[in-house]
């Protein structure tokens, strides 16, 4: 019998997954350098399910809407899975600290993308990779949206 023909017996049927896929992901993303802030601004005009983007604004306890409102950092992560922290320079490294530490506490995933196109940042790198479970370096600009589309953001 053919692995094919196989897949099709009550026997195998017994493996499959019979329940919807989970909803999707209440994912927060944050540009933690002006340069990450055009590529996170560029990606929060698509149409995502519940994703939210951010700026960040001093040490990372408050963050900064794509339309410029303030919001408390706790406050945006109560509700939320996952977190892309979006970096070029490396710069607020203690913002990244700061939101890595809060999400630490409260179980939630984080991504780091370095988006350093034509060459590595270090200071980038340097300052994510303490905070961030994924890290994809270098990424390009386009990597975030497929990021997010695969985590159905």
């Amino acid at each position: 019998m053919s692995s094919c023909a196989r897949a099709a017996t009550a026997e195998e049927a017994a493996f499959r997954i019979d329940y919807p896929l989970a909803a999707a992901r209440n994912t927060r993303v944050v540009a933690l350098d002006e340069a990450a802030e055009r590529i996170v601004r560029h990606a929060s005009a698509e149409s995502w399910a519940q994703a939210r983007f951010y700026s960040v604004s001093g040490s990372g306890h408050e963050l900064v809407t794509m339309a410029g409102d303030p919001v408390a950092l706790t406050g945006e992560l109560q509700d939320s899975n996952t977190v892309v922290l979006v970096s070029t320079t490396g710069e607020n490294a203690e913002a990244a600290a700061t939101i890595g530490a809060a999400c630490t506490v409260r179980g939630i995933m984080t991504a780091g993308l370095v988006v350093t196109p034509d060459r590595i940042a270090n200071e980038a790198l340097f300052s994510l990779r303490p905070h961030a479970r994924i890290l994809l370096v270098p990424a390009e600009e386009d990597d975030l949206l497929e990021l997010l589309r695969a985590t159905r953001a």
